[in-house]
This record gives C-alpha cells, structure tokens and sequence, in this order.
C-alpha cells in the first residue's frame, strides 16, 4: 500500500515512518508539513492512504481533508495527538470525507503503548476497503437463525403498534449529512429513526454528543433491547453490528465476523426486512464501497421507500452509487432534499 503522511511535526513524522516501515507491504511515497503542501502533493501523486493530523501550521487538516476529497480523493485516516481533546475537529474531518482516526504512535515509553498497534490495525481494515469491494456478506445475519414464524410475526404485530421507522446507513462523510437531515427535522417528527454509521466505538459517544447539539430530537446509543420509538434517534454504539430481534428491540452481533464495515449497514437493513412487519423508509447516504445497497434493495422490493444520497453531495461516491446500480433507490437525493422528503413522508407526531 502506497501511503503519505501529513504532519508538521518532526518526530511525529519519525514515529509514523518507523511503525509503517514495520510492514513490509507499506511504502511512503511522500510526506508534507501543512495542508496545503498535502493538498498539492496529492493532487501531483495521489496515495492509497494519507495518514492526516489535524493541528497545523496554516491550513489544518480538516481543510486539506475538504479540499483533497474534491481535487483528487483517496482514503484519509486521521492521525492525531489527542482524539478525545479534538473530538469536535475529528468529526468535522469525517463530514470532509476522511474514513477514520487514531492517536499518533509515541516512541520509547510515553504514551500509549498500543496506538502503534491501533494504527496498523486500522490501516489493515482500510486496505480491504481500498483496493476492492467488500465481499458480499456470507454469514446468516443472528434474526436469520432466530427469525419467528409467520404466524408468530403476524401475533406480534397484533399486539403492537409500529411506529413509522427511518433507516439510515452512511459512512465517509457520513456525519456532515446526517447532521444536515438531523437538524432540519421538526422536533415533533413523527418517526422513529435508527442510524448505522461507519465509526470506531471510541468515537460513537462523541458522535452522539455531536449530533445532539444539531438536531430538535435527541439522539443516544442504541442498547441492547432498546425499542425504536417515535421523536428519537438511535446510532449503533460499537464494532459489532446493530441488528433487529424478532421481538423488535436492537441487539449487538459480531457476526459476519469477516465484514470489513462495522457496524455493517447490510447487516441492520437485512434484519428490519425481515422482523419491522410494515413499510418504511431507508437511506443510504455517502460512504466508500457497497455496504448497504443489497440491503436497500431488498428493503424496496417489499415495498419500503427508499432514498440514496446524490452524487454531487457525497464526499464519496460509493455507497449510494452501488444503491443506484441496483436500481435500489426510489429517489436519488441531497441531504437537504431528504430532510424535506423525510417531514413530508412522515410529519409531526399530533398533538394530544
């Protein structure tokens, strides 16, 4: 894998020269100091992966992030001092396009021990991403084994009422477009929503945080056993995958244990076609690769209304294009129009 490194610090650059070097498979094929000499090297070279900070000198990498996902995009992976401390930063370079972030590798005995090894591990996760498509999914998702009979399914929608559901999938760029749709939703909207967004479990709590400072609805972690209900949104909170029970409360499954994306967006969509019992609404908006679309497929021929983000919007043109290849969506649109399409489909709760 050919690999950059964007740093104005100088042992930071010896650190990450000197963990990558470990692998016989990786090369470094340049290096810059700011943002702006990283958006023109890249433009000149264009790398499998960057390794990016975020604090320097002129143009910081949340704007290089920006700028190279539109002149001449490839993987970005965040590599900074403190990913807790620049949580807000770290987020605003995942909405630009970046993939994901680490804490940079100390040499000798400070620091933490095993942001080497969290790097590479990373990075191995991202060098499935990047050359091919992800294997379609070849283990049974958990509701498979568990899924209740048809009659049984029937009783249980006797017994409950389903609230009207929106199914979100995203991943690169993923958290500029959610907040986009969250924050122009009315705080009395009338669906329950589920999120499954392409993120590291240490960033899930922050995403949270984040999100809920732009939407009216409040938004937490799905739990195991949680229940979608109206006005309120749950984000899938670890590495394994968020799925649906046959009783309709979310659980957690590290199954396929070999899937590239966690949580996997295929994986939760798979399940709520087979358990939710009644038409609704999915989107899938911009990420890299396919993860998603035979799920959003599968949910439009039972009838579900389904929505993929637009190409002109995406930081990465891979999910919601496989979606489109596969006729999987009904509309083709931006954030902002899905926001709108959403509060018409769906509405206010009425009030009491």
């Amino acid at each position: 894998m050919r690999i950059a490194i964007v740093n104005d610090m100088v042992m930071a650059v010896e650190t990450l020269r000197r963990v990558l070097l470990s692998v016989p498979d990786y090369s470094i094929v340049w290096v810059a100091h700011n943002g702006t000499e990283a958006v023109k090297k890249c433009a000149q070279d264009t790398p499998d992966l960057i390794l990016m900070d975020l604090q320097m000198p002129g143009m910081d990498g949340v704007e290089a992030t920006r700028q190279i996902m539109k002149k001449s995009p490839c993987a970005i992976l965040i590599v900074t001092a403190s990913v807790r401390k620049n949580s807000a930063k770290v987020f605003e370079a995942l909405g630009c396009g970046a993939r994901d972030a680490v804490s940079t590798p100390v040499l000798g005995t400070q620091g933490n021990p095993k942001a080497a090894e969290q790097l590479l591990s990373k990075i191995a996760t991202l060098s499935k991403l990047i050359p091919q498509s992800a294997p379609p999914l070849r283990s049974r998702a958990p509701s498979q084994r568990s899924s209740p009979s048809a009659s049984a399914t029937a009783t249980f929608s006797s017994l409950n009422t389903i609230p009207p559901l929106v199914a979100i999938g995203s991943s690169t760029g993923g958290p500029k477009a959610l907040a986009t749709i969250l924050s122009r939703l009315p705080v009395r909207f009338g669906g329950a929503i589920a999120i499954v967004q392409h993120v590291d479990v240490q960033f899930a709590a922050g995403m949270v945080d984040w999100l809920n400072q732009q939407s009216s609805l409040p938004v937490k972690l799905a739990t195991t056993g949680d229940r979608l209900e109206v006005g309120k949104i749950l984000i899938a909170g670890t590495n394994d995958h968020l799925y649906l029970r046959p009783n309709r409360t979310l659980a957690y499954t590290p199954e396929p244990r070999d899937y590239p994306y966690r949580p996997s967006v295929d994986v939760f969509f798979k399940s709520i076609a087979r358990i939710w019992g009644q038409k609704a609404t999915a989107v899938l908006l911009t990420g890299m690769g396919r993860d998603g679309a035979e799920g959003l497929s599968l949910l439009r021929t039972q009838g579900w209304h389904t929505i993929a983000q637009d190409r002109d919007s995406c930081a990465v043109y891979g999910m919601p294009k496989a979606a489109a290849e596969l006729n999987a969506a009904i509309e083709i649109l931006s954030p902002e129009a899905i926001a709108t399409s959403l509060i018409r489909r769906i509405g206010n709760t009425p009030t009491r």
